[in-house]
Parts: structure tokens; sequence; C-alpha cells
């Protein structure tokens, strides 16, 4: 009966050690993530493609399916961790690599190109019911707080824009459509007209209000 109980006892250490071991490389993978610095921007005329990759799983599952000699880094993307892969001079070629990851890792990715280095805040009323977007592609401008960004994205969509919220930070709406080469040529008319312009998931992005107004 002694054997049976220290044997009980040599089990339940072993069991309590893996469970301390494993707590412990959680709370180091946490820290780790937290040291990761704000992604780098885009050079002019670059697309970049940022990559979902919040776990290190993620991130060596993308590293399995990539090329040895792709240049990439793991940084802070709005609340997302990703993984930046750089070096893009046409859109089609980063589309082309985004479904790729996506066929191939179920990682989903955000396209975004060079910045406008302009800055402000166009008149908005708040929603009555935010709610997300749904299945489909959004093509959003970085407005810097500028009211006249919202004329200006206006003039080149040829309609109204809405406002909308993507990892917690409002955006103008140029267009919001399942159809991916309507989004990919939006983006990339808006881009060559100097907006800071993302192509991403609509089911990410909240709806704050159908169309702005100006006052």
């Amino acid at each position: 009966m002694c054997s049976t109980v220290v044997e009980r006892l040599q089990t339940l250490s072993s069991a309590l050690f893996i469970t301390i071991a494993g707590l412990m490389g959680s709370m180091n993978s946490v820290g780790a993530q937290q040291n990761i610095s704000v992604c780098r921007p885009p050079n002019g005329g670059e697309y970049l493609l940022l990559v979902i990759s919040p776990t290190t799983d993620n991130q060596n599952q993308l590293r399995r399916v990539l090329p040895s000699e792709t240049n990439t880094s793991v940084c802070r993307y709005l609340n997302d961790i990703v993984t930046r892969i750089g070096g893009f001079g046409k859109l089609e070629d980063a589309n082309r690599w985004a479904r790729f990851i996506r066929d191939s890792a179920g990682l989903s990715a955000i396209i975004t190109t060079r910045p406008q280095d302009v800055a402000t805040k166009p008149v908005v009323r708040p929603a009555p019911k935010p709610q997300t977007l749904g299945q489909g592609y959004a093509v959003l401008v970085d407005y810097f707080n500028r009211p006249e960004t919202v004329k200006q994205v206006q003039q080149v969509v040829g309609g109204d824009i809405g406002f909308v919220s993507y990892g917690q930070r409002p955006y103008l709406l140029a267009v919001y459509t399942t159809n991916s080469r309507e989004a990919q040529n939006t983006l990339q008319t808006l881009s060559e007209r100097g907006f800071y312009t993302q192509m991403v998931d609509a089911r990410r992005v909240v709806l704050l209000r159908p169309i702005v107004k100006l006052q």
C-alpha cells in the first residue's frame, strides 16, 4: 500500500510540474508578444501584406508555406500581431500572395500602401446602431482628422462614403463589396491619388455611419 501511495504522489508531482512549466511558458510567450514593435510603414509605391498571426503557431505555420528567401518580420499593427511581408510593387501581386496564404495556411491578410502626409477629422454624427459589415471586402481610407479628405474621397469614388471602425480606429469607408476586383480597383485608384488606403476583411469592420455628412 505504501508503494501505491508513493506512486500516486510521484504522479501528482509530475503533473504539477508539467502544469507549472506550461504556465511559465505561456507567461513568457505573452511577455514576448507584448514587446513586439509597431510595424514599419511601407515605402513609396510599395504594397504591404500584413498577415494576422497572433500566436507562435500561426507564425511558424506561415513560415512553412512561404519560400525560404521571403523577407518577413513580426510586428504590431493597430491591435493585431501580424507578419509583415513587403516589397510588392503591384496590387495584383500582393493580392495573389494574400490568396495563397489564405488557401495554404488559413490565415487572413491586410493589404496596405503608402500613407499620405496629411492630418484631421470628418464631421460625423454617431451611429444609432453600429454593426459589422459582413462577408466581402472593405476599402478603408485613413483621413488623419482632415475634413476635406471626405470630399476628396467622394470625388474619387463618385458617390457617398461611410464611416467605420476597424481595429478600434475610425476610417472612411470608400467601398464595401463582395467583388474583389472592384475592391482592388478602388484601392489602386485611391493609392495612386496619395491616400493611405487598405483593403480588409469586411467582417472585421464595424459600420458607424453609412453616409458621412459635411457641415
